[in-house]
């Protein structure tokens, strides 16, 4: 080859190679600015702070107030979370490593109870186990007047816990089917007792799986408003609220900063276990593990998974079509009629949060998907700090935002569709980015070769094929948007009422009734969240 000839090779290839970045150059601006347009309203929480005086913001974070919502936000995340791994680590083996009857049923309704909003689970375990409630009625013809209250620490956690375990049982399960088993058969011919192996080799290499389902326990604790609201219980959420209702927004601030920085620190701890994790607990190996026999602990392992499936999905079902078939004070009437407007805003907000996700979603995945440099995942990092935030805190800032800076879109539907851009643009990324890593690359070069401009060959090549994933994505945004409290709470305008500002108002007023139909209406809709989980576990 003569010098020409490498010269022009040279020049080909830094062409080649100029034209490429090009386009990545060009994503890495874009899904930098979306990101920074998501972020930006959290950071008017900081500057809100920052506006206090010294002194009187040392006042009101050593206040008697603080310190105990802090001490009750604490108990309660830690004693949602420990009761989580109780329950759902042993419905994850009892449904993946033992011969318990009728496992798919019992799988199935062991993840299930993610579907029913956990506001919702609260208002029936209140419901059923309140003062004058089905319990109170039931025990009272026999003498007995009086019940423990469902009210308090005891109660919050209990309801949490109930609706939340799903994400400990989901991560453990996938965790064991993807343990190679045959280790633990190994362990078993060295004398080793079925605990002791459990302990010794089954537990270390699932353990990453527990954790990631409990931080996610965790977080949905921190963050949940609705069941420590409706149990009388003082936390953050609910003091946040509180304070914003009160106009005491200093002092809303402050607690938010405050519970800002615990949701960025379980979502530091979560990101360094999800980093370490492929090594740890994704499959190593396509050999099963046999069946551990359950022998005479079967009886007890049906009524496990029996209790724990009626007291999630049984009770509260029943209890809304309780309150749908009763009828009297408190089950009708009181000028709370549901009007089918409300309905139509719930889908017009979700569908629109959804459209713009997916946009949204486009650039930051496939440069998390396929972009070559270290920074290239930052933009999605970045929207998971959205995620993160607890819903009344990120209500909070878009509040300062719209008041002080953009008030002709203060209490606008606008401003309500952009925080569910912030909190569920993730899910969209996660969904899309998946779709985009199972597309081989050399489509797009083969595309390139033949002349299209990148924009054209990602537009004929890739989206037909992550379009299922997009998809999903759409729908998953969809449906939760559709279960969203404390943002639209705070951020709906005057008088534009959905299902879930129309179920917290009916119940807020004591008509239990009025809430059944919209109740289960959301229950189903959520059911089909779950759906399409599934449906993409399978097709993994």
């Amino acid at each position: 080859m003569g010098t020409k000839d490498r010269y022009e090779r040279l020049r080909e290839q830094a062409t080649t190679s100029e034209r490429d970045s090009s386009p990545h150059t060009l994503l890495a601006v874009v899904s930098l600015a979306i990101s920074l347009l998501l972020l930006a309203p959290l950071v008017w929480i900081f500057l809100r702070a920052g506006e206090i005086e010294f002194a009187r913001a040392v006042e009101l974070l050593t206040s008697d107030t603080t310190v105990s919502v802090t001490l009750n936000t604490l108990a309660l995340v830690t004693g949602v979370t420990v009761a989580s791994i109780l329950i759902g680590v042993p419905l994850a083996i009892l449904t993946a490593q033992t011969d318990l009857p009728f496992k798919r049923f019992w799988t199935i309704t062991s993840a299930l109870p993610l579907v029913v909003p956990s506001y919702i689970g609260a208002f029936a375990f209140v419901s059923a186990f309140g003062p004058r409630g089905v319990l109170a009625d039931l025990l009272s013809p026999l003498g007995i007047e009086q019940i423990p209250t469902i009210y308090g620490l005891h109660g919050a956690i209990l309801v949490l816990t109930l609706f939340t375990y799903p994400y400990v049982f989901l991560t453990t399960r996938a965790s064991l089917l993807s343990f190679d088993g045959t280790v633990v058969e190994a362990a078993r011919t060295l004398n080793h007792t079925r605990w002791e192996a459990f302990r010794r080799v089954t537990l270390p290499q699932i353990a990453p799986g527990i954790a990631a389902g409990a931080l996610l326990v965790a977080l949905y604790a921190l963050s949940d408003f609705g069941t420590p609201a409706i149990m009388q219980y003082d936390v953050f959420t609910r003091m946040i609220y509180n304070e914003f209702g009160a106009r005491r927004l200093d002092y809303a601030s402050v607690l938010s900063m405050l519970l800002l920085v615990m949701a960025l620190g379980i979502l530091a701890v979560e990101s360094r276990l999800s980093a370490g994790r492929d090594g740890a607990y994704v499959s190593s190996g396509s050999r099963r593990p046999g069946l551990i026999r359950l022998g005479y602990w079967k009886a007890p392992a049906l009524l496990f998974c029996g209790a724990i499936a009626s007291l999630c999905l049984v009770l509260p079902i029943g209890i809304l079509l309780q309150w749908l078939l009763r009828s009297g004070t408190g089950y009708s009437g009181g000028g709370f009629a549901f009007e089918a407007s409300y309905a139509w805003n719930s889908v017009g907000l979700a569908a629109a949060a959804a459209a713009i996700c997916v946009v949204a979603a486009l650039p930051i995945a496939y440069l998390a998907a396929r972009g070559t440099s270290g920074i290239s995942s930052l933009p999605e990092r970045a929207t998971y700090v959205g995620y993160a935030v607890p819903g009344v805190v990120l209500g909070l800032a878009l509040v300062y935002l719209g008041l002080r800076y953009v008030p002709f879109l203060y209490q606008s539907v606008i401003l309500l569709v952009f925080a569910y851009v912030i909190r569920f643009l993730p899910q969209a990324v996660g969904t899309t980015e998946s779709s985009i890593l199972q597309v081989d690359p050399q489509y797009i070069e083969a595309a390139r070769s033949l002349g299209y401009h990148p924009l054209s060959a990602f537009r004929k090549v890739v989206l037909p094929l992550v379009a299922p994933g997009i998809a999903a994505g759409a729908a998953l945004v969809f449906l939760t948007t559709m279960k969203e409290l404390p943002a639209t709470l705070m951020l709906r305008p005057t008088g534009f009422e959905t299902f879930v500002t129309y179920i917290w108002l009916v119940q807020g007023a004591g008509y239990y009734g009025q809430a059944a139909v919209p109740a289960l209406v959301l229950v189903g809709l959520s059911g089909l969240s779950m759906l399409v989980i599934l449906r993409r576990e399978d097709t993994s």
